[in-house]
Order: C-alpha cells, then structure tokens, then sequence
C-alpha cells in the first residue's frame, strides 16, 4: 500500500551552532549582568557548567576560555594584565543584542534614508516631471521631455532648447532622526532582587546597532541619569552599572534637549527607561532630595520641562519598567503635558515596544 508511516518526533540535538558559539551567547549574557567583567562571567559559566553541563570531555570551559582569546575576543594585553573584553566582543554583543530584542533586521537598500511623501533633496529619482528650476543638477534632466516640449514650442526645422522647455525627473526627499535615549541607573534599578539595568542595557545596545546597519544617517546619543546626568559612549554600554543614586529626571532632561538643540534635523525625540519617580534636584551645588514620594517641587521642575520638550516639538516616550498606579499617575500626566507617549512594560516586552515607537515616531515625524 502507498502512503505516509509517520513516528515519533525527535528533534536533532544539533541546534546549527558548533559548542563555541552556544558557550559564546551565554558569556555574553554573562558580561552584560557583570558589567563587563570577564573574570566574574567565566566564574559563572564555570558554576553554570557544573550544574547543567554545558560541555562535555571533548571540549571544556578553559577550551572555550583559550579559543576566547584565540578569536579576539578577550584579552589580557594591557597595562593591568587583567583579562577585558576587546572591541570585537562588544561589537558581538550589539549585534547579539539586535537579534534578541529586535529579530533578524536587513540591511535597508536606502542606506539608512527615510522616505517622505514629499520631494526634494536627496539621491533616487523619483516618477514625478516638473520644469526645471534654478539648482537642479544636469543628471535630473528628462532629455525626452525636454526635447519634445522644444519641437512643439519653436517647432523641428528650426530646434533650439531653451530653459523654459526643459523639464527634471524630481528626487525623493530623504531624512534623518535624532534619538536620545536615557537610561536610568539609579538605585531602584536592581532594588529588591529585580535586575532591570541589563534588559536597560541590551536595547540600548540593539537600538545603537540597529541604526549603525539599517538606519546609519540616523543620530542616536545616549545619556545615564542618577542623581547627575551625562552622556556615555556606545562602548561604554556593556560596562554601565547601577550607582547608589537617587533619580534626576530633570538633569536627564536638560542634557537630552541640549544635546538635540546641537543636531541640524528637524526629527528629533526622546526615550526614556525608568522604573521610579523623580526623586532629586540639583540646586547649585547642592542636592534636593526627596525618595518618599512625589515632591511637588521636583515634579513641577520635570514637567516644566515636558511642556519645553513639547514647544519644541521634540516628543518623549517613556517605557515605565514598574506597574505601581501611584507612578502610573505621574508618567500619565508627565505624557499629558509632553503629548507624547508611554508604556508600562515589564521587563521581557521591552524591546518589542522601544522598536514600535521607535519606527512609529519616524513616520510620524518625517515632514
């Protein structure tokens, strides 16, 4: 009899990855929860190898350590002779951190330019004609139209082409984003066993890689903000540790406009992961402190400044890594005064939503 004998699935062991590369994404989920000390992530993958038997006698974790070193990865050539990550494995780590948190992204086709409704200055021509203008380029010029618009208006005996009679192939407008993302790094961001810094961490990462590959004429800075504010380097990101700081959403704030009013783009918006309240000011020298609640003082001082965000049509989109209705409250207004928008994510969602809007402010903000 013809037909079909179906048994039992039993999926391959094989994953398509050799041991290296599956020891590798561990260790890098290792370096990103140690802030980038390999010596703490190699411990861990020592204890996490003899709980769950992550090797086998064929190849071991000093195997994984030399080929560490063998491939770049890490290195102990410096003047501590300490064992550090190298800019390959913070590269890999961007790129690992994309995947996770954002999927499988191609290289756009447009190098990183974003379309518009509108025409204008840019590099692809477009199916729109339109009469020549002052400041066109020669290579715009519809050489057919041209010439036709020419025989009708002198007639063919006597051709001669005026600029009248000539007319372009338009070009598509293309634009540019600039992007602040704040990360809080305050105290409460490892409070009561919960670690919310490295999923901070990672899209941060994702999001500085996914503009490198897709979008590379996109602008993207980065600031911390803990009882100060200032900005850290895409480098820099696998190393970032929580401080014991209270929360400076104003200092955040003010950095963040600062650094947009230098940016020449019109598209401009900010994110923002927190999980608390503003709970600090910096008056002079001094610190105004306040960790019980929400001070009048300290949230008429960070709403003012949504209401500038606001007039400056720079758009704040807060990702709330906290469910207390009592904080829901204060980002809903903060949001109100801002027009802009707001996510109450837990830690797994987080990267999904910061993608949204991402995508959703450039189209939106593309004018």
């Amino acid at each position: 009899m013809i037909g079909h004998r179906f048994s039992e699935f039993k999926p391959s062991e094989q994953s398509g990855k050799n041991k290296f590369e599956e020891l590798l994404n561990i260790f890098q989920q290792l370096l990103l929860m140690t802030s980038g000390d390999v010596s703490q992530a190699m411990s861990w993958m020592n204890q996490l190898d003899r709980q769950y038997k992550l090797t086998d006698d064929q190849y071991g974790i000093g195997d994984f350590f030399d080929d560490l070193k063998r491939k770049g990865y890490i290195t102990e050539e410096n003047e501590e002779g300490q064992v550090m990550m190298t800019p390959k494995s913070e590269r890999s780590i961007r790129k690992s951190a994309l995947e996770e948190i954002f999927g499988k992204l191609k290289r756009s086709k447009s190098g990183g330019n974003h379309r518009t409704p509108y025409t204008g200055v840019g590099d692809e021509l477009s199916s729109d004609v339109r009469n020549f203008q002052f400041g066109d380029s020669l290579e715009q010029i519809s050489m057919t139209e041209s010439i036709k618009n020419a025989q009708i208006n002198h007639g063919a005996e006597d051709f001669y082409l005026l600029e009248n009679d000539l007319e372009v192939v338009d070009k598509e407008q293309k634009t540019s984003t600039a992007t602040v993302l704040m990360i809080d790094i305050s105290h409460s961001m490892i409070l009561y066993g919960e670690d919310r810094i490295t999923p901070a961490k990672k899209v941060a990462l994702a999001m500085a890689e996914l503009i490198k590959t897709k979008y590379p004429k996109d602008m993207l800075d980065i600031i911390v903000f803990g009882n100060d504010a200032w900005q850290i380097q895409i480098k820099d990101l696998p190393y970032l540790e929580v401080g014991p700081y209270h929360t400076n959403t104003v200092a955040g704030l003010e950095l963040a406009m600062d650094l947009l009013r230098r940016r020449k783009t019109k598209n401009k918006q900010i994110f923002m992961i927190t999980d608390g309240k503003p709970t600090c000011l910096k008056e002079g020298i001094k610190y105004y402190k306040n960790s019980f609640g929400l001070d009048r003082k300290i949230v008429s001082k960070t709403l003012t400044l949504a209401a500038q965000c606001r007039r400056l049509e720079i758009p704040i989109t807060t990702f709330m890594i906290a469910s207390d209705p009592y904080l829901k409250q204060f980002v809903q207004e903060f949001t109100r005064v801002n027009n802009g928008r707001a996510y109450y994510s837990n830690l797994k969602g987080l990267g999904g939503f910061v993608l949204e809007d991402f995508q959703r402010n450039r189209r939106k903000n593309l004018k």
